[in-house]
Order: structure tokens, then C-alpha cells, then sequence
């Protein structure tokens, strides 16, 4: 049965976008709206997103709210066709820097207002009294940013839309002082361990996964991690309650952006059946990274932030030894100061061989996948991740520890696996510099097999990370959950 769906996020590709997150918000509506589902997006009015979309025609005004401002909501339509509304404030979304911080690398400090508001829209749309005639059966809310969403939904009651939450990254859960509660409206009742109080202030993410009506998260393995220590992030409890809410979907990706037969951004196309010509991708690829251009070593490459989470540190602590292989490494990313300043280094300890670019650069990305041999990616933790499943699509197998959706999208590569025509990367179990670097090393003796690797590259070409699985998933849990609200 079709389910009307506002879909509500900080970010959208390719208006807005630094990380999974903006990707997850331009690819799943779609995906849902073949399936039927009326899904459309609220999102900030960034000034990106006014322009990208053509979100000039105004629908509604949304009046104050506590001491939320009011705004204007605007409608657009995404590159893929899903019908946007942007919320235009000025003030709050109309500013230089990223959509979290200002060109200093700070949060802004009005955060909580100008989350609030986009979290106070999205409720009011679903509210008995919305300013437009489309009314939502569900709020689908992404992260800290739209976590009150559902908890202003509940606390108002009434004949409401159902709401659900997905977690992105635990990790990050938009906390701030309590001082927050009266300007953005949330009751004093409401700031209690079963509410929105987390260690004696206000989270947003939590606000969310008590108040909403279902939890997702981006795999099936981080959705049983989060339930403990480490991962839970001190809201292991809250979710172990919940666990019958909690629905882990595996993210998919954007298999039509990322099509090594079909990408504008490579210097030369190929597919399955035609892997020879990779070859060419990794020459440029050296040659674009000012490496020396061989065919008889080993490319290794890094797309990601460069932060612990990643394990950034443990390929420094295994440089030397690629090094010595000989081996190269491009990598590209940008993230925390010292770990930058340490890779950025690696090309004078080690010219020719390894290479580095500070920032992000969509085209280089695609670049990388087709170019290198092999991927890096030892997070510590990944609640889904991306990469590792372009990797596979580009023929360049991925190397990862097995957490979250590393572990559900990978799978480790053994003569075994690799027989039976299942093996897609290399799976390492702790997140150690020795069994990153095993897992290295029984990379590159399957490489020098040329026979084996080409079979590797093969299966993991193969597989199946459309969209269509996820989203079948997410509409049953709307017509469940839009159900239970009309009874």
C-alpha cells in the first residue's frame, strides 16, 4: 500500500554534502518512490540547496514557535524528481562555512535554533493545522539535526503522522545545555532520563530514539553493536529497551553515479568483461598523483575523513611496511589536524610511491575506485559505509574490519569463498596495525595471482547494492507503522 513520506534531513546530494548521510537522502526517495510511496524532502533553505533545486515558488509560511523564528517553505525538486520543500530563513541557513560550522572549523553556536526549526517544520507538516494541503502518514527523520521531529510529534499528540528515526552515527548525537529546553520549546517534563535529558543536558538524538515510533539504523550489524558497550555511546540502555523497534537496514548505493561502464569521471570505461582496461585508470591515476607509472606494484587507496573512527593511524603505523613491498597508496580526505598533518607527510618520506590530496574531490573519487588495485578501510567502527561497496562495483577489492557494515557488505576472501564464487574483499578482525597489515599481505599474495584476483574482481563486480532491497524494507515498515497510527 502507498505510504505518503516526509522525508527530513541537514543535507542532500548534491546540494549539500559531507558525508554518507547526504548520499543515503538523495538515493533512497527515489528508490521508494518507484515503489510507489509518496516520499518527499524537507531540508534547510541553504543557499545551495535554493539554486540546485529551483526552490523559488513559496507554499507556506510557518509562524514562531517558542523562541523558534518563523520561515518561509519553499518548493523545489531534487535531480532525481523528488519533490523538495526548503526552509527559508535567512538568518539561520544563509551563511558562509559548511551546514554545521562556520569557515573557523566551529560549530556555529545557534545549532540548536537552527536544527530546531528544520525539526519544528517537519512536525508541524505533520500536524493536524499544517500550512499545506499534502499531509505526511510518516516523518522519516535522519540524525541528531531532525531528532526532535519525533519528539514534538509526540509530546503534541493529537492525530499525528507516525514517525521514525534513522542513526547515521551514534557518535554523533547533538547535544548542548540544558538552558536549550524553553527556547526551543520542550517541556521541563520532558527533561528526564525517559525523555530528552542525556547526562544532564539536552540530545537531540535521544530526544528521537525515545520519542519515535520505530528506529532504524544503516546496517544489521551496527544495529546489534549499538546495543552495547562500546558502540552504544552511553544510549546502549535506551536502545536495548527498544530493540523491538530497532530495524537494521543496510544502506545501498547509487548504482547508476557509480557505473565504471558508464562514468564520465574515468579516463577509461570498463566492466566485468572488459577488466583489462582498468589498467588504464590506474596509470592515470599515477600519473594524476605524481607517482611512478608501473604496472608491477600494488596501488593501494584511501577516500575518507581522517579521524581515528577511520583508523587513519593504524595505515600509518603499517606505511613503512607498504612501502617496502614495494607498494604505493593515494589517499584523499580531509579531518583532524594531526592525523592530517601525518599523512600529508607520507609523499616526502616516500616520494613516487605514495600521494595525497587535503579535501574532497567528487571526480577524484571516482578516479580512485577505478585506479587502484586494492581499497583501505579499517574503521574502527562504520555504521554502514559506502566506499567499500563502490570499491567492489569498481573491481578493487576492499580491505576492512569487520564492524557494522564492513562486516554485512564484505566478504572475506579464503580459498573456500573464493571457490564457491562468494568472496568480494579481505576481512580482518581487530583493529590492530598486525591484522590490518595480515589482511595486506594476503592481499597482495591473491594480486600476484593474476588468474585468482581477476575471479575476486569478478564476483565483487557482481553484486547486488542497488537501492531496491533497502527500500522494500523501508515501505514495509511505513504501511506497518502508518497502519498502527490509522487503528
Amino acid at each position: 500500500m502507498p505510504v505518503r513520506v516526509l522525508f527530513t534531513a541537514s543535507e542532500c546530494a548534491p546540494f549539500v554534502k559531507t558525508g554518507g548521510l547526504a548520499d543515503v537522502v538523495a538515493s533512497l526517495p527515489p528508490a521508494l518512490r518507484a515503489l510507489g510511496h509518496d516520499v518527499r524532502l524537507l531540508v534547510p533553505g541553504y543557499p545551495a540547496v535554493l539554486a540546485g533545486a529551483g526552490a523559488t515558488r513559496e507554499v507556506a509560511t510557518i509562524g514562531p514557535f517558542a523562541e523558534l523564528p518563523g520561515a518561509r517553505l519553499v518548493a523545489g525538486t531534487t535531480p532525481s524528481g523528488v519533490p523538495l520543500l526548503a526552509v527559508v530563513n535567512d538568518e539561520l541557513y544563509e551563511r558562509a562555512g559548511g551546514p554545521y560550522q562556520g569557515p573557523d572549523g566551529l560549530d556555529f553556536e545557534d545549532n540548536p535554533r537552527r536544527f530546531g526549526l528544520l525539526s519544528h517544520v517537519a512536525a508541524a507538516l505533520a500536524s493536524p493545522g499544517s500550512p499545506i494541503q499534502w499531509t505526511p502518514q510518516v516523518v522519516h527523520a535522519h540524525d541528531w539535526q531532525t531528532g526532535l521531529a519525533p519528539a514534538y510529534l509526540a509530546m503534541w499528540g493529537g492525530a499525528r503522522a507516525a514517525s521514525v528515526i534513522t542513526i547515521h552515527n551514534l557518535a554523533f548525537q547533538g547535544v548542548f545545555d540544558a538552558t536549550w529546553l524553553a527556547p526551543l520549546g520542550v517541556p521541563p517534563a520532558a527533561f528526564a532520563i525517559h525523555g530528552v535529558e542525556y547526562f544532564g543536558q539536552l540530545s537531540f538524538l535521544k530526544a528521537a530514539l525515545y520519542y519515535a515510533d520505530a528506529i532504524t539504523t544503516v546496517s544489521p550489524t551496527y544495529a546489534r553493536e549499538i546495543q552495547d558497550v562500546p558502540l552504544g555511546m552511553g544510549l546502549e540502555g535506551l536502545l536495548a529497551d527498544r530493540t523491538a523497534d530497532l530495524h537494521g537496514i543496510q544502506n545501498g548505493i547509487d548504482v547508476d553515479a557509480w557505473d565504471p561502464s558508464t562514468d564520465p569521471h574515468l579516463p577509461v570505461r570498463y566492466r566485468g568483461t572488459t577488466l583489462w582496461r582498468k589498467a588504464g585508470n590506474k596509470a592515470a591515476l599515477q600519473a594524476e598523483f605524481g607517482l611512478a607509472v608501473r604496472d608491477d606494484v600494488p596501488l593501494f587507496a584511501i577516500v575518507s575523513r581522517l579521524t581515528q573512527q577511520k583508523g587513519i593511524d593504524l595505515v600509518l603505523a603499517i606505511a613503512d611496511e607498504l612501502a617496502a613491498i614495494p607498494a604505493q597508496l593515494v589517499v584523499l580526505g580531509a579531518g583532524e589536524r594531526d592525523l592530517a598533518l601525518a599523512i600529508g607527510a607520507l609523499p616526502d618520506r616516500f616520494p613516487g610511491q605514495f600521494g595525497v590530496r587535503i579535501g574532497f574531490d567528487e571526480g577524484l573519487a571516482h578516479r580512485i575506485e577505478a585506479g587502484a588495485d586494492m581499497f583501505l578501510m579499517p574503521s574502527r567502527f562504520e555504521p554502514c559505509g559506502m566506499n567499500q561497496m563502490y570499491s567492489q562495483r569498481y573491481g578493487t577489492p576492499p580491505i576492512v574490519h569487520a564492524t557494522g557494515g564492513l562486516a554485512d557488505s564484505v566478504v572475506n576472501c579464503t580459498p573456500d569463498t573464493l571457490a564457491e564464487g562468494t568472496a568480494s574483499g579481505f576481512v580482518f578482525g581487530q583493529p590492530t596495525p598486525d591484522a590490518l597489515w595480515a589482511a595486506v599481505a594476503r592481499s597482495i599474495a591473491l594480486w600476484h595471482r593474476p588468474r585468482l584476483w581477476r575471479k575476486l574482481q569478478k564476483i565483487a563486480m557482481a553484486r547486488d547494492f542497488s537501492w531496491a532491497a533497502a527500500a522494500a524494507q523501508y515501505g514495509r515498515l511505513y504501511e506497518s507503522l502508518a497502519a498502527q497510527r490509522r487503528a
